[in-house]
């Protein structure tokens, strides 16, 4: 069963702006923590950023200043809000939801994720 669902990936040029989208929905906890990652070809998924239900949020030193992220609580949909876009970014981005108040942003901790959202960053 597809519990988290990303969407608004796209293509952007360099300095754009981008918001994907999480929906987490079907993830039955009510107390939880969802965070982002992203993945380029050929390199390691890399760590962005956590929010909780309770709207604590944590970031990767290297992701602060230009990655935000937030959460509709009603509706259950977390939000990665991305500016100054580099072609660096460009990279496959996923949500991992657990169903703890901790909040790390590592892959290992989570077991439930997403299929994924293609964001594609142009010079």
């Amino acid at each position: 069963q597809v519990q988290l669902v990303e969407s608004g990936g796209g293509s952007v040029q360099t300095g754009g702006s981008l918001r994907v989208s999480c929906d987490a929905s079907r993830f039955t906890y009510s107390f939880y923590r969802v965070a982002w990652f992203r993945q380029a070809p050929g390199r390691e998924r890399e760590g962005i950023a956590c929010i909780t239900s309770g709207g604590v949020t944590d970031y990767i030193d290297s992701m602060k200043g230009r990655f935000t992220i937030s959460k509709d609580g009603g509706k259950k949909t977390l939000y990665l809000q991305m500016d100054t876009l580099k072609p660096e970014d460009t990279a496959m981005y996923f949500c991992a939801a657990g169903s703890t108040m901790v909040c790390p942003v590592i892959a290992e901790w989570y077991t439930v994720w997403g299929q994924g959202t293609q964001v594609t960053v142009s010079s």
